[in-house]
């Protein structure tokens, strides 16, 4: 139990990496705070949780909701003055269209939750990320930042944004107890997956339960990186 009386808040923890995470944590020691929209698969995640002698509190919330963030991260200082991990894990694909061809409505949802979500998560949990002794932020990319495809636009965009954005905040982190970095997952049997790629073999990919373990590495007190892409290690 290396997170025991830590507190770990996830986002787009109801499916897929998220989900698996809020699993790998919670089995660590840490109290999960949950955060997705789907209230149904967020009681099947805390129900599962719970099965495992881990602990949870549910956030049904959209991210999208920007005046949702303030009360998320007072609740978190009446209850627990402070807040150890930050997982920035829900995202969406948005289309896959040629460039010429993106939807501005797609656009602008893409944007608000793969960059928008995550800069006021990082706003509102910074100083109780930094009320910490030992502060953990991770955020999910995804290896179409760099691999400008065809077509992928929408979330290549958005993901190098991201990835941009992480990186000065890490920057700004340096000099504080707080270590900020990048996960790219490399691909993983997700329906975000499946709905990118319907003609592949989802067998032959990792499964977000596979993958969880890297992640939670990311949040533990002893990590030193600050400001990096961590990518999947094949041999984890």
């Amino acid at each position: 139990m290396r997170l025991t009386n830590r507190v770990a808040l996830v986002t787009g923890a109801s499916r897929g990496i998220g989900r698996a995470v809020a699993l790998a944590l919670a089995a660590d020691g840490a109290h999960v705070i949950a955060v997705a929209r789907t209230v149904g698969a967020l009681e099947e995640l805390d129900d599962e949780i719970k099965r495992a002698g881990g602990n949870a509190t549910l956030v049904p919330l959209d991210l999208k909701d920007g005046a949702a963030m303030p009360r998320l991260a007072e609740a978190i200082v009446q209850r627990w003055r402070k807040l150890d991990i930050l997982v920035g894990n829900a995202g969406v694909l948005g289309t896959l269209t040629p460039v010429t061809n993106i939807d501005p409505k797609h656009w602008v949802e893409a944007l608000d939750v793969n960059v928008n979500a995550n800069l006021r998560l990082i706003q509102f949990l910074d100083p109780l990320l930094k009320a910490s002794d030992a502060g953990r932020a991770v955020f999910i990319t995804s290896g179409a930042a760099q691999n400008a495809r065809a077509y992928w636009g929408t979330y290549s965009a958005t993901k190098a944004a991201l990835d941009a954005l992480i990186k000065t905040y890490a920057a700004e982190c340096a000099n504080t107890t707080v270590r900020v970095n990048l996960f790219s997952p490399g691909p993983v049997r997700t329906g975000m997956r499946a709905k990118a790629m319907p003609g592949e073999d989802p067998m032959k990919l990792k499964t977000p339960a596979e993958i969880a373990p890297q992640i939670v590495d990311l949040c533990l007190p002893g990590e030193t990186r600050n400001g990096e892409i961590v990518a999947v290690s094949a041999s984890h």
